[in-house]
């Protein structure tokens, strides 16, 4: 087995993280963020990766991730950082719900801002999340819908896509998969299934 193979291999296992039924994630409302959707999102991943999910008080978005380039935003990856300084170790991981728009810088594989740099310096996105990760966070900013089921379903596929990432699963090729890439579309999300196809469930195995 040649050096290169070792190491994606171990790349893999180290992205993996472990859970059981007593694993714990806090589910962190912010700015008024609607009671049922949190809620929702407590039981959807309490009962799709079979662990505890607590909801936590209600907090203010921090100050310090907000951001004004193209519009009014919060840095995802800064609230992602700060939600992982602040959590307690009783919980395993902490999952962030915000009605407010966020984004990230979008790089490249060569690790360089897409072009054109104007658009996708700042990028507004739907939810994040790093693998491997204790850390994420969903927006309801980019997934709203006139049909409220429409729109519930779109949260749950989000919160479950990134958490998912959380626990070492990549974006999956499979279109039906809800760890399918969104590739700047929300009809992707609309695409696919509230489930993991069976490549993606075996790595959680």
């Amino acid at each position: 087995m040649n050096k290169y193979l070792v190491f994606l291999l171990l790349l893999l296992v180290s992205c993996q993280s472990k859970i059981d039924k007593s694993t714990l994630v806090g589910i962190q409302p912010y700015n008024d963020f609607p009671k049922d959707k949190t809620d929702t999102i407590a039981k959807v991943i309490s009962e799709f990766y079979e662990l505890k999910t607590v909801i936590l008080p209600e907090i203010q978005l921090p100050k310090n991730a907000f951001i004004q380039v193209k519009s009014a935003r919060y840095r995802a990856d800064s609230l992602i950082k700060i939600q992982r300084r602040s959590k307690v170790d009783s919980l395993d991981f902490i999952l962030g719900l915000t009605h407010q728009d966020i984004s990230v810088t979008k790089k490249g594989s060569d690790g360089k801002v897409k072009a054109p740099a104007s658009k996708y310096t700042d990028w507004g996105i739907m939810g994040l999340a790093y693998c491997p990760g204790n850390s994420c966070i969903v927006s309801t900013f980019r997934i709203k819908h006139p049909d409220k089921e429409k729109h519930f379903s779109r949260l749950k596929k989000v919160a479950v896509h990134e958490f998912g990432h959380n626990l070492g699963l990549p974006h999956c090729p499979d279109k039906s998969c809800v760890m399918t890439d969104a590739v700047e579309s929300v009809a992707t999300i609309d695409n696919a299934q509230l489930a993991l196809c069976k490549s993606c469930a075996s790595k959680l195995k």
